[in-house]
């Protein structure tokens, strides 16, 4: 079954790293021992300065499907500058043929047989155009799916796309305030295409999400580029409201509506058209209405009421 799903399934991979070296490794590794490997995978080192470079160029000796490409660019972390990357890493990809493509961040580990599974779920299912995992982050020394997992937010973290899918949307869109995923996942279901991320497939992240940036900067990069996507503000509202409950995280959730606001009240220019306002704007509608009929079923029973749907992105 292998040699099937690689001639009629192959897929290639892409990954933008920036200062990656104390994780990047495990990453390789992982890579390299999955059940069906990539017909190509595409590292690129995004401005590194710490010993990123050293440590892909030398496993590219070991494993053939690797190949490096290294950008130069000013310091610091930039969502734009990763997706530019993402897009040069294409670049090398043009002289080959593939079912599906992908990315896979530089600080996490998957099972051997992740994509394998992966290409069998796309396999059982012809409408399926991206998909991926679960993340899973360590709590309390063992790693547990992260809170705001949801089927059907598929994460960058280690995902494929049809490449049908994936030229019907563009590729992954460079974006001042990050949302790669999220984009391309909305565009994905604009063009008729099924999304999933399925709980049983783990995606191991070896480095929290947010951790090494401020989380007041953070939070508020998040509001804005809820605006940016057209994020409607009463699901907006509720959102944020939601991490109220949680004391470690009800600062987060004021930071992330003030940044919302303030990209409201100077009225930025939205990257995305108004097509896809509306689509995102009808499934918030749909997932506060859903909502709303959890709190009023279960009310009786508040201990007992399940998570609400409206969550992040």
């Amino acid at each position: 079954m292998n040699d099937h799903i690689t001639k009629r399934n192959s897929y290639v991979l892409m990954t933008a790293a920036y200062n990656e070296g104390g994780q990047i490794e495990k990453t390789l590794q992982s890579v390299a021992a999955q059940t069906v490997t990539p017909k190509r995978w595409v590292i690129v080192s995004d401005g590194s300065t710490d010993e990123t470079d050293a440590i892909v160029q030398n496993f590219q000796e070991r494993c053939h499907f690797i190949r490096f490409l290294r950008v130069e660019r000013s310091p610091g972390h930039s969502f734009r500058s990763k997706v530019v990357a993402l897009h040069r890493a294409s670049k090398l990809l043009d002289d080959i043929s593939f079912s599906f493509i992908g990315n896979v961040d530089a600080d996490v580990t998957v099972s051997p047989s992740y994509f394998q599974d992966l290409l069998e779920r796309f396999r059982d299912n012809p409408k399926l155009g991206l998909a991926g995992g679960s993340v899973c982050e360590e709590m309390d020394g063992e790693f547990q799916p992260r809170r705001i997992n949801r089927s059907y937010a598929v994460a960058h973290a280690a995902q494929l796309v049809r490449r049908e899918c994936y030229d019907a949307i563009g590729g992954y869109q460079v974006l001042e305030y990050g949302g790669e995923d999220w984009h391309a996942r909305i565009s994905a279901q604009m063009t008729g295409w099924q999304i999933n991320a399925f709980p049983d497939l783990p995606i191991y992240h070896h480095r929290h999400t947010g951790t090494g940036t401020n989380p007041f900067r953070t939070n508020f990069r998040l509001g804005r580029l809820d605006y940016s996507f057209g994020s409607d503000p009463i699901f907006e509202l509720m959102k944020c409201s939601l991490q109220f409950k949680s004391r470690p995280v009800v600062i987060g959730g004021l930071v992330r509506l003030l940044g919302f606001m303030w990209s409201c009240v100077q009225r930025e220019k939205r990257p995305v058209s108004e097509e896809f306002i509306s689509f995102l704007r009808a499934e918030q509608s749909a997932r506060i209405t859903a909502g709303l009929h959890r709190i009023l079923r279960f009310t009786p029973n508040a201990k007992n009421q399940p998570s609400s749907e409206i969550a992040v992105p």
